[in-house]
């Protein structure tokens, strides 16, 4: 049995990690210290005053356990590690982590890229950021396209050259033809440094010179061109808009302020990037009643930046915070480069922290509980499911359907859930090649060994696409055969990813989850048999509306389609001549040469087709 006074005898005078345990032996509380041995004997001394929460807490502590690290700042950085890994219930916490999206230039290859993407590497290219709207990520994208025709696709260059034909956006003229060789490394350098500084922030350059072109073109009367460069100022000035100047200094900054109501608090961040607000977003945080602003800046500047892959030189805090030197420290070997927390005291910079608060307090007094409700039906859904399935760290969910009409027409539907929310944009579809007749299971583990061997290749090509990014979980919708073909393919592809299928009734209703070889019972009134109805639901409606288009496609198509040398024209022709194919297959083959767009050898075509089957019945 643990003694707790005999084990913090044995407490050592090193900095380290504290995990304390409630008699479940769930982990309630983990904490740092310079000296553990200090700083633990501090929750069982009477004398000590930790407030309400700690109070709460060690009542409730069975044991604990330790971890030593060399420094101050390995402990900082495990005790955030374990946080996020067991979410104590005494540790205050984020109640989601964002991800954002960055524009990437990939300036270290040939013929630079410019592409939206969530994660950002140590690669030495070039990230623009964090947006807070994939919106605004895709018309910043278009719009660099169109003034610098920097190009998007995936090809590698020189290898590539003459390889396949342009891309659509040669055509529209929002590429420069790399791939047809018609211009050098060095003209589309100058195209690319353009584009940095544009999005550095440089857009006055880029209005004069447009507008210089536009009254060129005015002045030449062509006036299809000089609307062209007007329709890209507008364009300009709309993305200009967006991007309020805060300082005049040009810097990269986050500005951060927290509001509380003793329950639940809400941090706001203002996204400055070269001077000018990029974005802002909010988050709420589980608080605890004695959790103060200093603590709960600390806490959320852990466990965000962490998880963010950009960190600016400056970040604005309402409050100065206890651990200042040592998060500036951590902070800065994250970012390789010096990061300084600032909490400013007057003028525009103290009126920026003062908005931040002002919205923090808006988004607490007015939304709190619509986002808590919208939170259990998302984040607090995916909790419940990775609980069932004791699978911490559940944000990605995949789920497969089949649909065909007796085995005719077969496809395949890859819907994702994230964080509980469906993410339309990594939906993808699959029309089954190597199946025919009415089998699910070929037709999953055709669909499932695309999906993963076309993640594998563009990993190895390091493209990043949404066949990259693989799920935490995949569900399958059915019980142990359906696992079982996942399983096969995964093992094949030697990939280790969890599976679960989700079983139906004999009324073809969800009543639990198959995971590991055995069935787990789900509440059907909670918000993970929801979200997992919710899941089943959407994979079967995309598979059924893609069968649905290409039934369509396939009504629309005439037996003349064919026959060689019947093109579009000659059918229309054709079915305006003859009333029905009985007419058609009863003329000779001189009636059908008489047709308008015809020609001898093309009516001889029609007449042998129609007339086949009775030539075969007489052989």
């Amino acid at each position: 049995m643990f003694n707790i006074q005999e084990e913090l005898k044995k407490l050592p005078d090193s900095p380290g990690v504290y995990i304390m345990h409630d008699d479940k032996d769930t982990v309630i509380y983990v904490g740092k210290a310079k000296s553990l041995t200090k700083r633990v004997h501090q929750y069982f001394q009477a004398s000590h005053d930790e407030g309400i929460k700690k109070a709460r807490m060690v009542e409730q502590i069975a044991r604990f356990e330790y971890i030593i690290t060399d420094s101050e700042m390995e402990a900082l950085v495990l005790e955030n590690n374990l946080i996020k890994e067991h979410r104590p219930k005494y540790n205050t916490m984020l109640r989601d982590d964002k991800t954002y999206p960055y524009i990437k230039v990939t300036v270290q290859e040939k013929y630079p890229r410019v592409f939206s993407t969530r994660t950002v590497r140590k690669d030495r290219n070039r990230y623009f950021g964090p947006f807070t709207s994939a919106y605004a990520v895709r018309d910043t994208i278009e719009l660099i396209q169109k003034l610098y025709h920097i190009r998007t696709c995936n090809r590698k260059f020189p290898e590539s050259f003459g390889r396949e034909r342009p891309c659509l956006n040669y055509h529209m003229k929002q590429c420069m033809g790399i791939c047809r060789g018609c211009v050098s490394e060095e003209e589309y350098d100058v195209n690319v440094k353009e584009a940095l500084s544009f999005l550095s922030g440089n857009h006055s350059e880029v209005l004069n010179m447009l507008t210089e072109k536009m009254q060129a073109a005015s002045e030449k009367l062509d006036f299809e061109k000089a609307a062209e460069y007007r329709d890209l100022i507008e364009s300009v000035k709309k993305c200009t808009e967006k991007q309020k100047v805060t300082a005049g200094d040009g810097e990269d900054r986050d500005i951060i302020a927290v509001s509380s109501d003793g329950e639940d608090a809400v941090t706001q961040v203002f996204f400055v990037r070269s001077g000018r607000l990029i974005g802002r977003d909010h988050f709420f945080m589980n608080v605890r009643e004695d959790d103060d602003l200093p603590g709960l800046i600390s806490a959320f500047l852990m466990q965000f930046y962490s998880g963010t892959p950009v960190i600016p030189r400056e970040l604005f805090l309402q409050e100065d915070i206890e651990d200042k030197e040592l998060i500036e420290e951590w902070l800065s070997e994250k970012r390789g480069s010096r990061v300084y927390l600032i909490t400013p005291k007057k003028g525009t910079k103290e009126k920026l922290v003062e908005l931040a608060e002002k919205n923090a307090s808006l988004v607490l007094s007015q939304d709190k509980e619509k986002i808590k409700k919208e939170e259990g039906r998302t984040i607090g859904a995916m909790k419940e499911i990775a609980g069932l399935l004791n699978i911490p760290g559940i944000s990605r969910l995949e789920a497969y359907d089949i649909s065909n009409t007796s085995g005719y027409q077969s496809v395949g539907s890859m819907v994702v859930f994230e964080k509980g929310k469906p993410l339309r944009s990594d939906y993808r579809k699959f029309r089954l090649k190597t199946v025919e007749g009415p089998n699910d299971y070929k037709s999953m583990y055709e669909v499932l060994s695309r999906r993963f061997t076309h993640g594998m290749r563009e990993k190895e090509e390091d493209v990043e696409s949404s066949f990259t990014r693989f799920p935490d979980v995949i569900m399958m919708d059915g019980g142990k055969g359906q696992v079982n073909i996942a399983k096969k393919v995964l093992s094949e592809l030697k990939l280790d990813i969890p599976v679960c299928g989700m079983v139906k009734d004999d009324h073809h209703r969800t009543r639990g989850l198959y995971y590991n070889n055995e069935e787990i019972p789900i509440d059907t009134r909670s918000e993970g048999f929801k979200l997992i109805t919710r899941l089943q639901d959407e994979a079967h409606r995309f598979a059924i509306e893609y069968h649905k288009s290409l039934r369509g496609k396939n009504q629309v198509h005439s037996f003349l389609d064919d026959i060689k040398g019947i093109g579009s024209a000659r059918r229309k022709e054709l079915m305006k001549a003859f009333d029905s194919a009985e007419d058609m297959k009863a003329a000779t083959v001189e009636e059908l040469a008489a047709v308008p767009g015809m020609n001898q050898r093309a009516a001889e075509s029609v007449y042998e087709y129609l007339h086949r089957a009775e030539n075969k019945e007489e052989n």
